[in-house]
């Protein structure tokens, strides 16, 4: 009987859900019958929060929000004007902003937008987290799961139901100024860690008070620059897009994502924003993406302002809406709202096009519970700022820290060290945060926490009493923290020196560089405390790899601690003085030299370094590869063994290995799988990530690890552009153990 109840129970769920879809679409399409022309291209137009405010920021402008909402019907808002609001704050701008939506003839409630890239960027005492590329390092999704629904709970409570993230661009291509938003170079882990965290914003249902709309981008390419460049243009075959940038938006759709955000730049030499074949041919027809398409910042305008492609600027609307463009982030003026009724009256965009895309808009209002609550919602407020985000927090930010090198073990320090902090970064809170925190680029300190911790503070609070000397100051670019006189001189009383150096924050174009190179008034700090004789500890708090070959022969520990939010710190000094055994492994290929920018899952030729004599290997020759970490135990693998040396056609074949902790301490071992194809019609990768598990172990424990594997795992695109897998033998490799099976159709 209690089966049979739970049955019926399930069925009249199930009916109910498909009953309330069915009248939500009936809303929408009876409301879009009502609709004038006009208050759906409003419906299409999306303005920041500076076209409504006063010079004062969180302070709206009445005059300036009624024209907005009232005569341009603009539907959407997204942004700040300068930094992060208080939760008060914001509750007083999403009730003025919907209170004035009353005063329109269908009251269409406004969907408010906001980038919370490593926890809520955009509300102060937030609580934030590693930034993508850090979190990869953790190889662990759950902790990102966790962080993703702290995200999404503090958005909410703070009246935001729509969130512009995660970004699932490969993070090929280190110049690029928005790679610490990555999850890296590898495909599989960009995929895996982004599906992850989009069902941990949406998974809750949409209405309800802990979730909320993500929003996957960019489509598609975005990180593969050829200048390395934000916003310029990518120059690529169809193959390496559908091999490398498509997958991580194919299982997005499949996860359920809301939203999409667009490429800001051209593909070859088509700007994203204007390529009806990505948005409606590959993005609607064959990725089967049925949400809401938006444009990143003015990129529509800048059809005609920077890529040349529109003639004038009504050319560039109607050629990005026609492209299938649902929503213009315009988002400074109502230009978009004109120029688009203008092309519709003149035949340039046809009304299907208009309908369809506010049918995506309202759809997506109706999904979050807009019409049925527009308002910040009080149960969503309960769930700001509470005491185990700061946990969850550190336990991330744990989880990142990467140990590149361990000389002589001299990690981890003992407490009674004498010790001396040197380097821009010991006192900078923006330095170890890095973009999208409190401000846009994230260096504006004003904003941040009040309990926010330096790596010096963080080291102080754990030694005793005088064991620490510092010559920094704050300030990231202070003249005094790259005085080489001043650290020799502190270096002849203390036993050893922790350097910290690495990138302060930035965002978007703002981080675009030149050179990866390490800043040369840091290299001559690094060698300046090399020449004093004290071992020295590098700490790096950057968001992509800085180039530090010329000084990590003198160094004796590397610690990679990239942009880790709010908890970066404590982090640093546990994972130093032995407080956290470290387990974070480097999500992509750390260079050498820029002229070696060689990824993990390279091509044969791009191993072999003579032409003419096959075995001058070395082309994947990076300081630290990828999958790279260090442990304070050691961790030790057995023979992989296969359930069977023959994969059958849609058969699956397990691999398991033992993993032994042979070493004196407690410690976490992410257990990585990589497969090779010996041939195939398109020359096969040396290696390809295939899975991954994160395992714990006591000293002198071990654990079986298995993994599935299927013909999907090791499929790739052919010429014909077809994600296949063809027969062959494979290896399989973990743990530098290798076995080999072969697969048959």
């Amino acid at each position: 009987m209690k089966q049979l109840f739970l049955l019926l129970m399930g069925l009249i769920t199930i009916s109910y859900s498909f009953a309330q879809s069915a009248a939500e679409k009936q809303k929408i399409e009876s409301l879009l019958k009502k609709m004038t022309l006009e208050e759906k291209v409003g419906q299409m137009t999306q303005v920041t929060l500076g076209v409504v405010c006063t010079q004062t920021d969180g302070v709206l402008d009445t005059a300036a929000l009624r024209k907005a909402i009232v005569d341009y019907k603009v539907g959407s808002i997204l942004n700040v004007t300068g930094h992060a609001l208080s939760v008060d704050q914001w509750h007083t701008v999403i009730t003025q902003i919907q209170d004035e939506e009353k005063n329109t003839r269908l009251n269409i409630p406004i969907i408010y937008g906001l980038d919370g890239i490593h926890g809520q960027t955009y509300t102060l005492n937030s609580t934030l987290f590693p930034q993508s590329i850090a979190m990869a390092a953790t190889r662990n999704t759950e902790i990102a799961v966790q962080g993703a629904k702290i995200t999404a709970k503090e958005l909410r409570a703070s009246g935001v139901r729509w969130e512009f993230a995660p970004v699932l661009d490969c993070g090929r291509q280190p110049l690029w100024s928005r790679f610490p938003e990555t999850y890296g170079e590898d495909v599989y882990i960009g995929k895996t860690f982004g599906t992850a965290v989009i069902k941990a914003y949406e998974e809750d249902g949409l209405k309800n008070p802990t979730a909320v709309a993500s929003c996957m981008k960019h489509y598609l390419g975005y990180s593969a620059s050829r200048t390395g460049k934000d916003r310029t243009p990518i120059y690529m075959p169809d193959i390496e897009m559908r091999e490398y940038y498509l997958p991580q938006f194919r299982e997005a759709v499949k996860a359920g994502a809301s939203t999409l955000m667009v490429n800001s730049g051209e593909i070859n030499g088509t700007p994203v924003h204007a390529s009806k074949y990505m948005l409606t041919d590959v993005l609607r027809g064959e990725l089967g993406f049925q949400g809401l398409i938006v444009t990143d910042w003015e990129d529509i305008e800048r059809l005609h302002t920077r890529h040349m492609v529109a003639k004038t600027p009504r050319d560039a609307v109607a050629m990005a809406i026609n492209a299938g463009i649902d929503m213009s982030m315009v988002p400074n003026d109502f230009s978009f709202y004109t120029l688009l009724l203008e092309a519709v009256k003149a035949g340039e965009v046809p009304m299907s096009r208009i309908d369809d895309a506010v049918t995506r808009i309202l759809s997506l209002k109706m999904k979050v519970g807009l019409f049925d609550n527009a308002y910040p919602e009080a149960a969503a407020s309960a769930n700001f700022g509470k005491a185990e985000y700061q946990t969850i927090a550190l336990n991330a930010a744990h989880e990142a820290m990467t140990l590149l090198k361990n000389g002589n073990n001299v990690l981890p320090l003992s407490k009674d060290k004498k010790v001396l902090i040197a380097g821009p970064a010991a006192q900078s809170i923006s330095a170890l945060n890095g973009c999208w925190s409190y401000t846009w680029q994230g260096k504006d300190e004003t904003w941040y926490p009040a309990d926010s911790k330096t790596i010096l503070q963080s080291i102080t609070d754990k030694l005793p009493a005088g064991n620490v000397t510092t010559i920094t100051t704050k300030g990231f670019e202070s003249p005094a923290n790259f005085d080489t006189m001043a650290l020799k001189a502190a270096a002849a009383n203390v036993d050893v020196i922790v350097l910290c150096l690495g990138e302060n924050a930035y965002a978007e174009s703002p981080g675009n560089t030149r050179d990866l190179a390490l800043a040369d008034d840091q290299l001559a700090l690094a060698k300046a405390a090399a020449s004093t004789g004290k071992p020295v500890i590098l700490v790096l708090t950057e968001g992509r790899p800085r180039i530090i070959t010329t000084i990590e022969p003198k160094m004796q520990g590397i610690l990679m601690a990239y942009w880790s939010g709010k908890k970066s710190a404590d982090a640093i000094a546990d994972v130093l003085f032995g407080d956290y055994n470290p387990d974070g492994k480097l999500p992509f290929s750390y260079p050498r030299s820029m002229g070696e920018m060689v990824l993990y899952d390279r091509k044969p030729t791009e191993d072999v370094r003579e032409v003419f004599n096959d075995d001058a290997k070395g082309g994947y020759d990076p300081l630290y590869p990828f999958g790279w970490g260090l442990s304070y135990t050691k961790f030790e693998y057995g023979d992989i063994q296969l359930s069977s040396t023959t994969l059958k056609g849609d058969g699956k074949i397990t691999v398991s290995v033992t993993i032994k902790n042979t070493g004196t301490r407690d410690g976490k071992q992410t257990v990585e799988l990589y497969t090779h194809e010996h041939y195939a019609s398109i020359t096969p990768n040396m290696q390809r990530l295939r899975a991954f598990k994160k395992i714990w172990l006591k000293a002198g424990d071990s654990q079986v690890v298995s993994f599935t594997l299927t013909k999907t795992d090791l499929a790739f695109v052919n010429a014909a552009l077809k994600t296949v897998t063809e027969p062959g033998d494979f290896d399989v490799m973990t743990g530098g153990k290798t076995a080999t099976f072969t697969y048959a159709e």
